[in-house]
């Protein structure tokens, strides 16, 4: 069932098997696994069943790094978790992404990819991609829509990655909601993990609402599923007994914060610029396409370079669009309804924020219904022609240039750190404070990323690149993150090297647990939401057996 915690008639305190914190994909995909077993769960979200700004203000932090980091925007609180707002894609880890690097300090993981194959198989099953589509190491099988680029493989590959149909929040509601033991507590905010005297185990989850309500939550297992900020987030104010924070005696909660760091690297401008951006466009039509190509960063090329690991996505910016196709344009914007609503406003506000292209202004209509029928009217020939280069797939409207964005892996450094701050929120708890930090070895993954990847695909279509100044270390980089937040609570085999073992389970505690991309070492260039719900229905299992 689901019970909204600012009801008064909803119990202050509840007990159960196992209390898991926050309802996003991987504590959805947790709860889901116990659905109609004879063991208790609660799950706590802190948000409602879709974004409230009062909700969402709780998020709010301070940025104190070496790019500027907004904890506000770069996720959502709401039961779905940040996923509500995602594309769907999903794509497995290689061992080459969990084997350590000696070019990568702190690289590494404590698992291989015959460990996660299992679960990424029923992780495919959970985001309901179709069987159809197998997958191996590092990629999906093709072939996508339109065939790729040939690229030079000892530089540039083509991975082939799965689009998720859903969103996690509306596909799995109703299940959870109908599953006699399943509990789903909205508008409950952990405020602290309560422990014994020891610190080793947790007695307790205090939670309470922004309108003063307080109660706990008990249980004989507990899972923080988060997000890769919160998770550090609660841990450090979860302090009553170890002055530190919980599972913090080698001070490694909220270090190692990665981002996928991404920006725009450079313009290639050439005669046909549509040979290289469509064979990558994600959607056919108006159907997003159910598997596409990405261009990443050669092993090889890596090893070569000594690297981390990246990828490149070819953006198209339309040349001169005609009378006839702006009208059309025009129209269908005037006939849809504005966001007028609380949620609507807010994911609005989210998305633009998280915004992956080039960005750029964003045409605004300012003639009317009729206006805009009658420019259409007189240009219908126009509409004409771009059916007919539809019919032949062709763009409909040619692109003046390619606008190149990368998307790079970012080095474990253990002083990018979420740590928290002074100012507190509406429960009376301190904000985070995020200190995201970039070293030498990203600064020469981008560098030689932008000289492989713009020569290459200019030369892909007879065009010329252009790097972006920043890119040649002219003013300071023009990266934002990409909301992939991973490696506060990384995952090791021992206490000194992390915050949870390779089950994920906190070191030194015998009932708290971890799941998300908090636990990840290094964060490779893939999509972490397939691997979050793959490693998270293994933790699942794992419960099972210790329930």
């Amino acid at each position: 069932m689901i019970i909204d915690y600012l009801d008064g008639a909803a119990p202050a305190d509840l007990q159960a098997d196992l209390c898991i914190v926050g309802a996003g994909p991987a504590g959805i995909a947790i709860a889901r696994a116990f659905a109609g077993s004879s063991i208790t769960v609660c799950l706590i979200e802190g948000g409602g069943l879709s974004g409230e700004d009062r909700s969402q203000s709780l998020y709010d932090g301070e940025s104190t790094g070496d790019l500027p980091f907004d904890a506000g925007t770069s996720r959502m609180r709401a039961f779905g978790g940040s996923c509500t707002l995602w594309g769907g894609g999903c794509i497995p880890f290689s061992d080459d992404d969990l084997e350590p690097r000696d070019w990568v300090p702190d690289s590494g993981w404590p698992l291989r990819f015959a460990d996660l194959a299992p679960w990424y198989e029923r992780a495919r099953e959970f985001c309901r991609i179709d069987a159809a589509h197998g997958f191996g190491p590092g990629a999906f099988d093709g072939p996508p829509p339109r065939r790729p680029l040939d690229l030079d493989a000892g530089e540039l590959v083509n991975f082939i990655f799965a689009r998720s149909p859903i969103t996690f929040g509306e596909a799995y509601r109703d299940e959870l909601q109908q599953a006699p033991n399943i509990t789903v507590l909205l508008h409950a905010n952990v405020m602290e993990l309560e422990s014994d005297a020891d610190a080793k185990v947790v007695t307790g989850a205090r939670i309470g609402t922004i309108d003063g309500r307080r109660g706990r939550v008990r249980a004989r297992h507990y899972v923080l599923a988060a997000g890769g900020i919160e998770n550090a987030r609660i841990l450090l104010l979860s302090d009553s007994v170890a002055s530190s924070g919980l599972g913090n005696g080698h001070d490694l909660v909220g270090r190692y914060f990665m981002d996928h760091p991404r920006g725009t690297i450079g313009t290639i401008r050439a005669d046909e610029p549509d040979r290289v951006t469509r064979p990558y466009e994600r959607s056919i039509g108006k159907v997003r396409a159910p598997l596409s190509p990405e261009i990443g960063l050669s092993m090889e090329a890596q090893r070569r370079h000594r690297t981390l690991n990246a990828r490149v996505h070819p953006f198209p910016v339309e040349g001169h669009v005609p009378q006839g196709i702006r009208a059309l344009r025009d129209l269908r914007a005037s006939l849809r309804p504005p966001p007028r609503t609380e949620a609507t406003l807010l994911e609005a506000r989210l998305c633009a924020a998280l915004q992956n292209g080039p960005g750029g202004d964003v045409a605004t209509m300012h003639s009317g219904l009729a206006i805009n029928a009658i420019r259409l009217g007189l240009n219908i020939g126009d509409v004409v022609r771009a059916v007919a280069q539809k019919v032949a797939d062709r763009p409909t409207v040619r692109s003046d240039r390619v606008e190149l964005v990368g998307f790079f892996e970012q080095a474990p450094h253990r002083d990018s750190r979420v740590t928290l701050g002074t100012d507190t929120d509406g429960l009376g708890l301190r904000r985070v404070r995020v200190d995201w930090r970039l070293d030498d070895l990203d600064r020469h993954t981008w560098r030689t990323m932008t000289r492989i990847a713009g020569d290459g695909l200019a030369a892909a279509c007879d065009g010329r690149f252009d790097p972006a100044p920043w890119t040649l270390g002219e003013g300071p980089p023009a990266l934002r993150g990409t909301a992939h937040h991973m490696g506060t609570t990384r995952m090791a085999d021992d206490a000194a090297h992390g915050v949870v073992d390779p089950q994920g389970k906190v070191h030194g505690m015998d009932n708290l647990h971890i799941a998300g991309s908090s636990v990840f070492p290094t964060g490779g260039w893939a999509f972490p939401t397939f691997t979050i719900v793959a490693l998270s229905l293994r933790l699942a299992e794992q419960l099972r057996d210790l329930l």
